[in-house]
Protein backbone atom coordinates (compact mmCIF):
# COMPACT_ATOMS: atom_id res chain seq x y z
CA UNK A 1 0.00 0.00 0.00
CA UNK A 2 0.82 3.90 -1.11
CA UNK A 3 3.82 2.99 -2.92
CA UNK A 4 2.95 4.74 -6.46
CA UNK A 5 -0.09 5.94 -5.01
CA UNK A 6 2.17 8.03 -2.69
CA UNK A 7 2.92 10.32 -5.91
CA UNK A 8 -0.80 11.44 -5.93
CA UNK A 9 -1.96 11.13 -2.51
CA UNK A 10 -1.51 15.09 -1.65
CA UNK A 11 -3.18 15.35 -5.18
CA UNK A 12 -6.63 13.41 -4.10
CA UNK A 13 -6.38 14.43 -0.46
CA UNK A 14 -5.95 18.83 -1.40
CA UNK A 15 -9.31 19.48 -0.20
CA UNK A 16 -9.10 18.24 3.30
CA UNK A 17 -8.61 21.04 5.60
CA UNK A 18 -5.68 19.73 7.48
CA UNK A 19 -4.53 23.03 8.94
CA UNK A 20 -8.20 23.26 10.57
CA UNK A 21 -7.64 19.97 11.74
CA UNK A 22 -3.93 20.74 13.30
CA UNK A 23 -5.52 23.56 15.67
CA UNK A 24 -7.86 20.97 16.57
CA UNK A 25 -5.59 18.65 17.94
CA UNK A 26 -3.37 21.66 19.17
CA UNK A 27 -6.71 22.16 21.20
CA UNK A 28 -6.77 18.88 22.84
CA UNK A 29 -2.94 19.12 23.59
CA UNK A 30 -3.28 21.92 25.26
CA UNK A 31 -6.56 21.01 26.91
CA UNK A 32 -4.12 18.44 28.40
CA UNK A 33 -1.17 20.33 29.35
CA UNK A 34 0.60 19.53 26.56
CA UNK A 35 2.35 23.17 25.77
CA UNK A 36 4.20 24.47 22.26
CA UNK A 37 7.75 22.82 22.64
CA UNK A 38 6.75 19.62 23.94
CA UNK A 39 7.71 16.20 22.28
CA UNK A 40 5.00 14.57 20.23
CA UNK A 41 5.19 11.51 17.63
CA UNK A 42 2.69 11.49 14.62
CA UNK A 43 1.95 7.60 13.80
CA UNK A 44 0.93 6.71 10.11
CA UNK A 45 2.00 10.65 9.54
CA UNK A 46 1.45 9.88 5.76
CA UNK A 47 3.32 12.84 3.84
CA UNK A 48 3.15 15.15 6.72
CA UNK A 49 0.29 17.14 5.98
CA UNK A 50 -0.96 17.21 9.89
CA UNK A 51 2.77 16.58 11.46
CA UNK A 52 4.09 19.82 9.58
CA UNK A 53 1.03 22.28 10.69
CA UNK A 54 1.69 21.30 14.34
CA UNK A 55 5.38 21.62 13.78
CA UNK A 56 4.91 25.19 12.61
CA UNK A 57 2.35 25.58 15.42
CA UNK A 58 5.42 25.26 18.22
CA UNK A 59 5.31 21.34 19.01
CA UNK A 60 8.41 19.14 18.62
CA UNK A 61 6.97 17.14 16.15
CA UNK A 62 8.30 13.37 14.78
CA UNK A 63 6.46 11.69 11.82
CA UNK A 64 6.57 8.06 11.84
CA UNK A 65 5.01 5.77 8.72
CA UNK A 66 5.70 2.22 6.97
CA UNK A 67 5.90 3.67 3.54
CA UNK A 68 9.45 4.80 2.12
CA UNK A 69 8.03 6.98 -0.72
CA UNK A 70 5.20 9.21 1.94
CA UNK A 71 8.09 9.61 4.18
CA UNK A 72 10.29 10.81 1.58
CA UNK A 73 7.04 13.39 0.13
CA UNK A 74 6.55 14.81 3.99
CA UNK A 75 10.76 15.31 4.49
CA UNK A 76 10.68 17.42 1.02
CA UNK A 77 7.21 19.26 2.36
CA UNK A 78 8.94 20.14 5.59
CA UNK A 79 11.78 21.65 4.31
CA UNK A 80 9.77 23.85 2.01
CA UNK A 81 7.68 24.88 5.12
CA UNK A 82 10.94 25.54 7.00
CA UNK A 83 10.74 23.75 9.71
CA UNK A 84 12.51 20.79 10.79
CA UNK A 85 10.55 17.66 11.62
CA UNK A 86 12.66 13.96 11.75
CA UNK A 87 10.47 11.36 9.80
CA UNK A 88 11.18 7.85 10.73
CA UNK A 89 9.64 4.28 8.96
CA UNK A 90 8.00 2.53 11.95
CA UNK A 91 5.35 0.31 12.17
CA UNK A 92 3.02 2.18 14.47
CA UNK A 93 2.41 -1.54 16.08
CA UNK A 94 5.87 -1.62 17.45
CA UNK A 95 6.24 2.20 18.10
CA UNK A 96 9.47 3.01 19.42
CA UNK A 97 10.82 6.31 20.83
CA UNK A 98 14.56 7.02 22.12
CA UNK A 99 12.92 8.89 25.39
CA UNK A 100 9.50 9.40 26.38
CA UNK A 101 7.22 12.04 24.67
CA UNK A 102 4.50 13.99 25.87
CA UNK A 103 1.76 12.31 23.22
CA UNK A 104 1.47 9.93 20.59
CA UNK A 105 -1.11 10.78 17.90
CA UNK A 106 -2.46 8.86 15.17
CA UNK A 107 -4.16 10.78 12.79
CA UNK A 108 -6.44 11.08 9.99
CA UNK A 109 -7.86 7.26 10.08
CA UNK A 110 -4.91 5.65 11.13
CA UNK A 111 -6.27 3.13 13.34
CA UNK A 112 -8.53 2.31 10.85
CA UNK A 113 -6.37 0.91 9.03
CA UNK A 114 -5.00 -1.63 11.55
CA UNK A 115 -7.27 -4.59 10.63
CA UNK A 116 -5.80 -7.68 12.07
CA UNK A 117 -6.87 -9.14 15.36
CA UNK A 118 -4.85 -7.34 17.72
CA UNK A 119 -3.36 -4.70 16.25
CA UNK A 120 -4.91 -1.89 17.86
CA UNK A 121 -4.03 -3.48 21.36
CA UNK A 122 -0.38 -3.92 20.11
CA UNK A 123 -0.19 0.15 19.08
CA UNK A 124 -2.00 1.36 22.32
CA UNK A 125 0.45 -0.46 23.58
CA UNK A 126 3.35 0.91 22.14
CA UNK A 127 2.03 4.31 22.21
CA UNK A 128 1.84 3.79 26.00
CA UNK A 129 5.43 2.46 26.28
CA UNK A 130 6.61 5.48 24.63
CA UNK A 131 4.19 8.17 26.81
CA UNK A 132 5.68 9.97 30.03
CA UNK A 133 3.84 10.07 32.98
CA UNK A 134 0.88 12.52 32.63
CA UNK A 135 1.01 11.90 28.77
CA UNK A 136 -1.50 11.12 25.81
CA UNK A 137 -2.37 8.93 22.74
CA UNK A 138 -4.66 10.84 20.83
CA UNK A 139 -6.09 9.47 17.70
CA UNK A 140 -9.14 9.84 15.19
CA UNK A 141 -11.25 7.05 13.74
CA UNK A 142 -13.88 6.92 11.26
CA UNK A 143 -17.31 5.87 13.17
CA UNK A 144 -19.00 2.72 12.23
CA UNK A 145 -21.79 4.40 11.00
CA UNK A 146 -19.76 6.25 8.32
CA UNK A 147 -17.64 2.85 7.23
CA UNK A 148 -21.16 0.98 6.71
CA UNK A 149 -23.19 3.54 6.03
CA UNK A 150 -22.24 6.21 4.09
CA UNK A 151 -18.74 4.79 2.22
CA UNK A 152 -20.01 1.07 2.18
CA UNK A 153 -21.64 -0.16 -1.15
CA UNK A 154 -20.52 3.30 -2.50
CA UNK A 155 -18.20 4.13 -5.97
CA UNK A 156 -17.52 7.41 -6.66
CA UNK A 157 -15.88 8.83 -9.57
CA UNK A 158 -13.86 12.13 -10.16
CA UNK A 159 -12.10 13.64 -13.08
CA UNK A 160 -10.03 16.72 -13.77
CA UNK A 161 -7.81 18.02 -16.74
CA UNK A 162 -5.17 15.57 -15.85
CA UNK A 163 -6.12 13.18 -12.98
CA UNK A 164 -9.13 10.70 -13.03
CA UNK A 165 -9.92 8.30 -10.31
CA UNK A 166 -12.98 5.61 -9.71
CA UNK A 167 -13.28 4.47 -5.79
CA UNK A 168 -15.47 1.58 -5.28
CA UNK A 169 -16.42 0.71 -1.43
CA UNK A 170 -17.89 -2.64 -0.14
CA UNK A 171 -18.61 -3.38 3.10
CA UNK A 172 -18.60 -6.76 4.39
CA UNK A 173 -20.91 -6.37 7.65
CA UNK A 174 -19.69 -9.67 9.20
CA UNK A 175 -16.20 -8.57 9.70
CA UNK A 176 -16.75 -4.97 9.51
CA UNK A 177 -14.49 -4.05 7.11
CA UNK A 178 -14.47 -1.71 4.85
CA UNK A 179 -12.47 -3.01 1.55
CA UNK A 180 -11.48 0.22 -1.28
CA UNK A 181 -10.46 -0.15 -4.55
CA UNK A 182 -9.27 2.84 -6.43
CA UNK A 183 -7.89 3.15 -10.10
CA UNK A 184 -6.49 6.27 -10.43
CA UNK A 185 -5.06 7.35 -14.34
CA UNK A 186 -2.35 10.43 -14.14
CA UNK A 187 -2.09 12.23 -17.67
CA UNK A 188 2.08 12.60 -18.40
CA UNK A 189 3.14 15.05 -20.34
CA UNK A 190 3.27 13.42 -23.79
CA UNK A 191 -0.40 13.12 -23.04
CA UNK A 192 -0.64 9.10 -22.02
CA UNK A 193 -1.80 7.94 -18.94
CA UNK A 194 -0.35 6.09 -15.94
CA UNK A 195 -2.42 4.19 -14.15
CA UNK A 196 -2.58 3.23 -10.75
CA UNK A 197 -4.51 0.72 -8.75
CA UNK A 198 -4.70 0.43 -4.92
CA UNK A 199 -6.54 -1.71 -2.46
CA UNK A 200 -7.21 -0.42 1.18
CA UNK A 201 -8.90 -1.84 4.09
CA UNK A 202 -10.63 -0.21 7.08
CA UNK A 203 -12.08 -1.67 10.06
CA UNK A 204 -14.89 -0.13 11.69
CA UNK A 205 -14.00 -0.06 15.57
CA UNK A 206 -16.80 -0.01 18.38
CA UNK A 207 -16.26 2.58 21.05
CA UNK A 208 -16.55 0.16 23.53
CA UNK A 209 -13.61 -2.15 22.07
CA UNK A 210 -11.14 0.35 21.54
CA UNK A 211 -11.94 1.52 24.92
CA UNK A 212 -11.42 -1.66 26.44
CA UNK A 213 -8.00 -2.25 24.40
CA UNK A 214 -6.80 1.10 25.94
CA UNK A 215 -7.35 0.34 29.27
CA UNK A 216 -6.00 -3.37 28.26
CA UNK A 217 -3.04 -0.88 27.45
CA UNK A 218 -2.64 0.71 30.58
CA UNK A 219 -4.17 3.95 29.93
CA UNK A 220 -6.65 5.73 33.23
CA UNK A 221 -9.23 8.10 31.58
CA UNK A 222 -10.43 8.02 28.10
CA UNK A 223 -12.27 10.49 26.92
CA UNK A 224 -14.71 10.19 23.49
CA UNK A 225 -15.65 13.15 21.73
CA UNK A 226 -17.34 13.97 18.37
CA UNK A 227 -15.61 15.32 14.53
CA UNK A 228 -13.72 18.39 15.80
CA UNK A 229 -15.10 19.16 18.83
CA UNK A 230 -14.95 19.08 22.78
CA UNK A 231 -18.23 17.45 23.76
CA UNK A 232 -19.90 13.82 23.37
CA UNK A 233 -20.37 12.88 19.53
CA UNK A 234 -23.62 12.51 17.84
CA UNK A 235 -25.29 9.41 17.32
CA UNK A 236 -24.47 9.90 13.43
CA UNK A 237 -20.95 11.21 14.28
CA UNK A 238 -18.76 10.40 11.36
CA UNK A 239 -15.55 10.62 12.97
CA UNK A 240 -14.78 9.92 16.71
CA UNK A 241 -11.53 11.49 18.79
CA UNK A 242 -10.55 9.70 21.93
CA UNK A 243 -7.83 11.03 23.86
CA UNK A 244 -6.14 8.43 26.54
CA UNK A 245 -4.20 9.43 29.94
CA UNK A 246 -1.29 7.78 31.20
CA UNK A 247 -1.66 8.42 34.79
CA UNK A 248 -2.53 11.85 35.75
CA UNK A 249 -2.71 15.00 33.94
CA UNK A 250 0.52 16.61 32.92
Amino acid sequence: MYTDFASVYDRLMQDVPYKTWAQYYAGLLLQNGIRPGARCVECACGTGSLTIPLAQLGYAMTGADQSREMLNLAQQKAGRSGVMIPFVRQDMRSLSVPRPVDAVLATCDGVNYLTGPGDAAAVFRAAYACLKPGGILAFDVSTPHKLSSVLGSQDFISSGSDLFYAWQGQYEEQDRLLRIHLDIFVRLPDGDYRRIEEDQCQRAHAADELTAWLRQAGFSRIDLFGDQVYTDPAPDALRWHLVAHKGDCI
